[in-house]
């Protein structure tokens, strides 16, 4: 992994560290002031600030205790100061799911001062049963990765 790569995924560790910290404020500071988030029940937040803060609300609620899985499935640098990372992820509680159910693209760019931050995420959960009902139904639907 080159080092801009290597840079890129330490930004997701930062945001896995601060999740699993209950840290909302930590996993807001990885997005940019104008950053776009959307869950996968397609809330928009905008903004690290409201990312952030919204996350703290939330690990103090609905996401107590939870933790986030992830993985990186790709990393693609569309220009030296923007990449484009998919990743699949999931949050539990206690043990780490065998398969990771949502799949993530973000978005980040590289800041005048050299660090990366997200400047947009969006999250989708993968739903297998539908997508094999489709891939059964319309087989050209099916992708070749």
């Amino acid at each position: 992994m080159d080092s801009s790569a290597a840079a890129v995924a330490a930004v997701l560790n930062r945001l896995t560290a601060a999740w699993n910290a209950g840290n909302g404020p930590a996993y807001g500071a990885e997005f940019t002031a104008d950053a776009t988030y959307i869950t996968y029940v397609g809330t928009l937040y905008i903004g690290g600030t409201e990312i952030g803060t919204a996350h703290q609300a939330l690990f103090e609620s609905f996401l107590k205790g939870t933790r986030l899985a992830s993985e990186i499935v790709d990393i693609r640098f569309t220009g030296p100061d923007t990449a484009v990372v998919i990743t699949r992820g999931d949050v539990h509680k206690g043990r780490r799911p065998g398969r990771l159910h949502k799949i993530q693209t973000y978005t980040l760019v590289r800041q005048e001062t050299g660090d990366w931050k997200v400047a947009a995420f969006q999250n989708t959960k993968h739903k297998a049963l539908m997508e094999a009902i489709s891939f059964k139904a319309r087989p050209a639907t099916r992708p070749a990765a």
